[in-house]
């Protein structure tokens, strides 16, 4: 037990073998090259095939992991279809190699094709431009912003390739597996169109990044999107699966641990931001820009790749309260943005 969290099993899988967690549902896990050293991955048996639901980085242990599987853990039956939840490196990494591998469709949100397809196009200087003046922006010196630019154009490492077509899943959307309904549902905020799939019958969610049960999901600002409010859409997209989850069921996450206690957890993450929030306040009794409020946010040192999560983080806890009417923003004459308590 965590709190009210009940953890139904404690180990998980090595990489290359698999567990079930619950009926016609195989558990994965794969290494990840950053400090969050793990995804976990889900094989649903779909009679005379099998479902995959996300890839993985494109790390050559993870391929020989995915091919020891093949292997040892299918029983002789194909991989028929790729389900991705949404567009993140650790996510889809690996669809066009496994979809390639097994002549198998791309099962996918429109908006999370897209923007697996832009990363990995051939944007080239232009990209690099906006993420560096983002990160300036955001108060970042030009040193910094030029780390920033360059980590975030690293999507390609962990994503050579993303399947130049895709069937198109939504909100809502039935998908039969294995003489089962899975439905979709739609969550924003970590990324633009993030696919939950919700089976009644099994009691299951497989909640990808949107619902995690010891850490808290990246909500960040991204660079192409500079004014974006992604942790509104966050917050709005826990109350909605807090309305259409049962509180018992088995949440499948794919970072940390299986766990029940949905609609705990949705109150605490929730509750997570609202402290965040009062923490940005707090601050900003004078003008702050998102690079001053990070060590307030983040009181533990940061690597490189941990460093953007922060900033996107810093920022979007930052326009949502703007968009609340806490807070007010102010572009100086410097070009950084910097926000602060409403003038009277």
């Amino acid at each position: 037990m965590d709190g009210l969290l009940e953890f139904p099993v404690a180990t998980p899988p090595a990489p290359g073998e698999a567990i079930a967690i619950a009926p016609g549902v195989l558990w994965l896990r794969m290494r990840l090259p950053f400090a969050l050293n793990h995804i976990n991955l889900w094989l649903v048996d779909d009679g005379p095939c099998w479902t995959a639901v996300d890839c993985g980085y494109a790390l050559p242990e993870t391929k020989a992991a995915w091919q020891h599987l093949f292997a040892t853990c299918l029983g002789g039956r194909p991989i028929g279809r790729v389900i991705v939840t949404h567009y993140h490196p650790d996510h889809i990494g690996l669809a066009g190699w496994l979809t390639e591998e097994w002549d198998a469709k791309l099962w996918i949100t429109e908006k999370e094709w897209l923007h697996a397809r832009m990363m990995t196009g051939d944007a080239g200087g232009d990209a690099a431009r906006v993420r560096s003046e983002f990160a300036r922006r955001a108060g970042l010196d030009d040193e910094a912003a030029a780390i920033f630019a360059e980590r975030q154009g690293n999507y390609r490492r962990g994503v050579p390739s993303v399947p130049g077509a895709y069937h198109r899943i939504g909100d809502g959307s039935e998908i039969a597996i294995g003489g089962r309904i899975w439905r979709v549902i739609v969550g924003e905020g970590h990324a633009p169109e993030h696919a939950c799939l919700y089976c009644a019958e099994a009691g299951i969610l497989i909640a990808g990044d949107q619902i995690l049960p010891r850490i808290s999901p990246n909500i960040s600002v991204p660079a192409h999107e500079p004014d974006g409010d992604p942790l509104a859409r966050y917050l709005a997209s826990l109350a909605k699966l807090r309305k259409e989850l049962p509180p018992d069921i088995l949440v499948l996450p794919s970072h940390n641990l299986p766990f029940r206690g949905a609609h705990q957890r949705i109150d605490e993450l929730a509750a997570h931001h609202r402290v965040r929030c009062d923490e940005v306040v707090a601050a900003c009794t004078r003008p702050l820009c998102a690079a001053e409020l990070m060590p307030i946010l983040f009181r533990r040192p940061l690597d490189r790749h941990q460093t953007g999560f922060a900033l996107g983080e810093a920022l979007a806890h930052l326009h949502y309260l703007c968009g609340q009417g806490a807070l007010e923003r102010v572009s100086g004459d410097d070009g950084i943005d910097r926000f602060g308590a409403i003038s009277t």
